[in-house]
């Protein structure tokens, strides 16, 4: 759970560094609670770490003393306590642990590697080159394991051309000891814990790239053997390449005696390869067993949010490391860009809406919380079916006057409106209700439904929607919910009329529209374009002004338009008879006139 780094890449020129990841704080916690002792060890295991590149390597012993005790199949224990005996010059006691770890994890280098140079330093050169060869199988390319093969090999044969032969014996043998390798893996597999997935296979990653850091920070030799690495290695490649010039005049006879006897020694080492490998895979019995999950430990209260108090419901996971439930942490940054438990600054998330799911706590929840989870998510979906409903509790934003088929773009910054938009996008319902504000009611009787079209976030959190009116509505009863207005509400409609009635509505509607247009092209052409730009050019004219229940387009246009009050609108908002309304405008647009001329 522990996240040291950042998998590798490139990064544009200016662009900004990824914060650090840190530790999953529920996670660990819950972790130490079911796996008191191997969590123990883990953090033992990096407090010795810490010690050791801090070059007190007695205490760093101590640390993973104490570790091993804890949890003694753990092979990277086992691997770098191995590399602290050798720091001491406590070869004895350095091979010892570099065998368990190569026994716990047949195919791993770094304990093969440890035991290799724990067998050079106590004299075994025979067995020493074996490992080194077996390490060269692992990671053909390692300039460190082919180097010491080659200096083991050399310091025996001491023959003009035998390095040339060994890079070819060394090729060779890789070559062969994968094929063994391939033949060995296909049936030994690594099971991952069926009780709890996933959580295998990250500690072990983690660990191994924990172990990486002590192997890189660790000194091979007191006298600093691991600094003159790359200056050794570059003189080695340097002798390698004399070596061959020189091996180039040997005799065709020499050459073919020397090849030879490096097939007779390719397939003695190879033999004596896979007896080991075999030898070293673990069996079904000696095989580490898999951590099984103590579900009397298991409560649901280790699994819930600090925010809601309930089991985490879509978890999400901040960069500092805390947990929450998804909607609780934006209606939480809502108010503020920050952790709600640490502080840390989180604009980055408001600036992308992206959080990071936390897909190891669901899967853990479903697993072990069927029930509990079942429950969450009964509720989760009330709330949402509620939310959804257009008729009852209705949120309203209280601001200015809506007009049906009129666009309405909103500039939001108030922590309940966030989270009323956000909720109306994720209800799928994209709509809300706008009334004018009333200082003794709270606000007006009637408005007018509005549907979200599009939505651009800021850094901030804020927000500009861009909306437009659908439907009108009158006000039945006024709520709150949230910290925002509520309303259950009926849609209002015009009535529609027929025979003479409708004759002379037609006639009015054209009349009222050729008015409304000539008005509109007497503006001056600045006032026009700002008219323009806010609220789109002129609706055409209906052929039946009564096919749309709201009634024609223009007319809600004409009204946006007009210089009145808002108050003065909101009249003909709760008219239901078109015309009524056309000759309201026809008035209007009449005394306009009047005062222009």
């Amino acid at each position: 759970m522990v996240a040291t780094g950042r998998a590798r890449g490139t990064r544009r020129a200016g662009q900004q560094a990824p914060p650090p990841l840190r530790v999953n704080v529920v996670l660990s916690g819950l972790l130490g609670k079911l796996f008191p002792g191997p969590a123990r060890a883990s953090q033992l295991r990096h407090e010795g770490n810490r010690l050791y590149r801090e070059r007190q390597v007695e205490a760093a012993l101590l640390k993973y003393n104490e570790a091993v005790s804890l949890a003694p199949n753990d092979h990277l224990l086992y691997s770098n306590r191995s590399q602290i005996y050798f720091t001491l010059e406590s070869h004895e006691d350095a091979l010892h642990d570099a065998e368990i770890a190569c026994k716990l994890r047949p195919m791993g280098f770094k304990a093969h590697f440890r035991k290799a140079q724990a067998l050079a330093t106590l004299g075994k050169v025979e067995e020493a080159l074996r490992e080194f060869l077996y390490c060269v199988s692992l990671d053909g390319k390692n300039k460190r394991a082919r180097s010491e093969a080659q200096r083991l090999t050399l310091a025996q044969q001491n023959e003009p051309d035998e390095e040339q032969r060994l890079d070819f014996h060394l090729t060779s043998f890789c070559k062969a000891v994968h094929a063994c390798a391939d033949n060995a893996l296909g049936s030994w597999k690594v099971k991952e814990n069926p009780e709890l997935p996933h959580c295998s296979n990250q500690k072990e990653a983690s660990a191994s790239r924990d172990g990486s850091s002590l192997m890189n920070t660790a000194k091979v030799r007191a006298d600093g053997q691991q600094d003159n690495m790359k200056e050794q290695e570059e003189e080695e490649e340097k002798q390698d390449t004399a070596s061959a010039d020189t091996a180039s005049i040997k005799s065709g006879k020499c050459q073919e005696k020397k090849r030879k006897h490096c097939q007779i020694e390719l397939r003695e080492d190879t033999e004596v390869f896979n007896k080991a490998y075999k030898q070293d895979l673990p069996t079904d019995q000696g095989a580490k067993a898999a951590l099984s999950i103590p579900l009397a430990s298991f409560d649901a209260s280790d699994l819930e949010c600090s925010l809601c108090m309930r089991l985490f419901y879509e978890p999400v996971t901040t960069p500092c490391g805390h947990t929450f439930c998804l909607k609780c942490l934006e209606r939480c940054l809502d108010h503020n860009a920050k952790c709600p438990l640490c502080k840390d600054g989180l604009s980055q998330c408001l600036a992308s809406r992206k959080y990071s799911k936390n897909v190891i706590m669901e899967e853990l929840i479903a697993k072990f919380l069927p029930e509990e989870l079942k429950e969450r998510r009964r509720l989760y979906e009330e709330e949402m079916e509620e939310l959804s409903n257009l008729n009852k509790n209705v949120p309203i934003f209280v601001c200015t006057m809506a007009y049906p088929t009129v666009p309405c773009p909103l500039h939001i910054f108030e922590p309940c409106y966030r989270l009323m938009i956000r909720r109306c996008i994720e209800t799928g319902t994209r709509q809300f209700g706008m009334c004018l504000g009333d200082p003794v009611k709270g606000f007006a009787e009637y408005g007018c439904i509005l549907e979200i079209r599009n939505v651009q976030f800021f850094a901030d959190g804020r927000s500009v929607v861009d909306s437009i009116g659908k439907r009108r509505f009158k006000v039945l009863h006024q709520g709150q919910r949230d910290g925002y207005n509520t309303a259950d509400i009926e849609y209002i409609e015009d009535q529609k009329v027929q025979g003479e009635d409708c004759a002379e509505l037609m006639g009015l509607h054209n009349c009222v529209y050729e008015q409304a247009s000539s008005w509109f092209h007497s503006l001056k052409s600045s006032l026009k374009n700002r008219i323009l730009n806010h609220f789109g050019p002129m609706p055409e004219k209906d052929a039946d002004p009564q096919i749309n229940p709201n009634g024609p387009a223009w007319c809600w246009w004409t009204l946006a338009v007009l210089p009145l009050e808002s108050r003065a609108q909101l009249p003909f908002l709760a008219m239901r008879s078109l015309k009524d309304r056309l000759n309201g405008i026809r008035r209007v647009l009449a005394f306009i006139s009047r005062n222009q001329n």
